[in-house]
C-alpha cells in the first residue's frame, strides 16, 4: 500500500512526531510512505528514520486554501496513493476536498487535539487519542471512528542512569529541585499552564532551589521571558529558564525531577519513570497516580480545573512531591510500566496499520462522499468570509481557534 501522511508543518510537536515514527514503523511493515508537509525543523528527523519527503507548499497555512487542495489532488495522482493519512484538521479537511471528493482516494484523519473541529467531515475515518473524543464522535455521527492512544517512543525515551551530563547541560546543581516543561508555547491549552508554573516558583520554599526549565518554542515565547525575568529578579537568582526549541529534548526529560505537561509530553515523562504532574486549563494541574490512570486515557493527560489560580495549586504539589522523594521510585516504575504497556510505537503502529487496510477496503460510493464532504461547505465559505473581511478591515472572527 503506498501512504500518504499529509501534515500541516513539520514544526516540533507531538502529533508530527508521532506521525513520522509510526509511519518509519510502517513502512519497516513493506508499505510505501511518503510525508507531506510545509517544510520545518523535523526535516532531518524524517530523512533519519528514512521517509521520503515531498514539499507542502512553501510555507505554514493557518487555514486552507483552494491552492492547497489543488497541490495535494496532484501529488496523490502522480504518486499514484492507495490512501492519505492527514493529521490534525487541516490536513483532513483539504483531503476530503482534495483527492478524496475528486478522485475517490480513501481519506483516514487523525486528530490529537483536545477536540475535534466541526470542519472535519463526518463521514472521514478518524483516529482519536483518548475515549472522552471518541464518544463525542460517535454521538455526532461519525460511523468509523477510533482510538489509538497517541504512541511514544519507549527505546528512545526510557531511564538513564547517569544524569551529571544532562543535568550540567541545563546548569542545573546536585541539590536543585528540577521541574521541566516540554511543550510549545502557543496561546490555546499551553499559555495559561505555563505562565501558572512560572507564577508558582515565587511560591515554592526557597528551601527547595526549585528551577523551573521551559522547553519549546511558540508564539507566547517573549511573554513567558517577561515573566521569568521578573521572577529571576525578585528571588535573586535564575529560578526558571527557557531553553527554546530542541528537536530531541530527551536530556531535558533526563534531567528533570519532576515532568509538567500535558498530552504526549506527560507520556514521555512517565516513560522516562519521572513523577509527572498533569498541566490542563482553568487552573488545573494533578500528579499521575495508578487511581487516575482510568480519568487520564479518557482526557489524552489533560483536565480542567475550577477556573481559580493554578499557581498556588501546582506549588503545592510540587511541595508534596519534594517532601516525599521515596514516593518517586514508585511513581516513576509504575510510569515506566504503563507507557510500555499503552503507549509504546510498536503496539500504536501495528493498531493503526490495521486501521488503514481497514479504510483503505472499503471505499465509499461517490453520492456518500460528495453528501459528506459538501456537508463542511459553509465552514470553508466562513473561512474565506474571515480572509476576506480582514482584508476589508472588518472584524469577523476565525471560527474555531487552530489546535494541535
Amino acid at each position: 500500500m503506498r501512504i500518504l501522511i499529509s501534515l500541516y508543518r513539520l514544526s516540533i510537536g507531538g502529533s508530527h512526531i508521532n506521525a513520522i515514527e509510526i509511519g518509519s514503523l510502517i513502512k519497516q511493515r513493506g508499505h510505501e510512505v511518503i510525508v507531506y508537509s510545509p517544510d520545518g525543523p523535523l526535516r532531518d528527523r524524517v530523512a533519519d528514520l528514512g521517509l521520503e519527503y515531498v514539499p507542502g507548499g512553501p510555507t505554514w497555512r493557518p487555514r486552507p486554501s483552494v491552492a492547497g487542495v489543488r497541490r495535494l489532488n496532484a501529488v496523490v495522482r502522480e504518486r499514484q496513493i492507495d490512501l492519505v493519512h492527514a493529521y490534525e484538521w487541516l490536513p483532513s479537511f483539504e483531503a476530503a476536498y482534495g483527492p478524496h471528493l475528486s478522485m475517490g482516494t480513501p481519506v483516514l484523519s487523525t486528530v490529537y487535539a483536545v477536540e475535534v473541529p466541526p470542519y472535519v467531515p463526518r463521514d472521514l475515518p478518524m483516529i482519536v487519542g483518548y475515549t472522552n473524543e471518541l464518544d463525542i464522535e460517535r454521538r455526532r455521527g461519525r460511523r468509523q471512528v477510533y482510538t489509538v492512544v497517541c504512541p511514544v517512543d519507549t527505546e528512545a525515551n526510557a531511564p538513564v542512569a547517569d544524569r551529571s551530563p544532562a543535568r550540567e547541560r541545563f546548569g542545573l546543581r546536585d541539590d536543585d529541585l528540577a521541574a521541566v516543561i516540554v511543550s510549545r508555547l502557543s496561546v490555546d491549552l499551553k499559555r495559561e499552564g505555563l505562565l501558572s508554573a512560572v507564577r508558582a516558583v515565587g511560591l515554592v520554599d526557597p528551601a527547595l532551589k526549585l528551577r523551573l526549565l521551559i522547553v519549546g518554542d511558540g508564539v507566547c515565547r517573549e511573554e513567558l521571558q517577561g515573566e521569568a525575568d521578573a521572577m529571576n529578579a525578585r528571588l535573586g537568582r535564575e529560578a526558571v529558564t527557557l531553553t527554546g526549541p530542541m528537536v530531541d529534548p530527551r536530556d531535558a526529560y533526563v534531567a528533570a525531577d519532576i515532568v509538567l505537561g500535558m498530552g504526549t509530553s506527560a507520556q514521555k515523562g512517565m516513560a522516562f519513570a519521572k513523577p509527572v504532574v498533569i498541566q490542563g486549563e482553568r487552573g488545573y494541574w494533578e500528579t499521575v497516580t495508578p487511581a487516575g490512570m482510568p480519568q487520564y486515557l479518557h482526557h489524552n493527560f489533560y483536565g480542567l480545573g475550577d477556573g481559580t489560580d493554578g499557581a498556588p495549586r501546582l506549588a503545592a504539589i510540587i511541595a508534596e512531591l519534594a517532601g516525599d522523594r521515596g514516593r518517586w521510585p514508585e511513581l516513576g516504575e509504575f510510569g515506566r510500566k504503563t507507557a510500555l504497556a499503552i503507549f509504546s510505537n510498536e503496539a500504536a503502529a501495528d493498531r493503526v496499520l490495521e486501521i488503514c487496510e481497514d479504510v483503505a477496503a472499503r471505499p465509499e460510493g461517490s453520492g456518500r462522499r460528495a453528501a459528506g464532504v459538501l456537508r463542511a461547505g459553509g465552514v470553508f465559505a466562513g473561512i474565506r468570509a474571515v480572509d476576506l473581511g480582514r482584508r476589508a478591515g472588518t472584524r469577523l472572527r476565525h471560527p474555531m481557534p487552530v489546535r494541535g
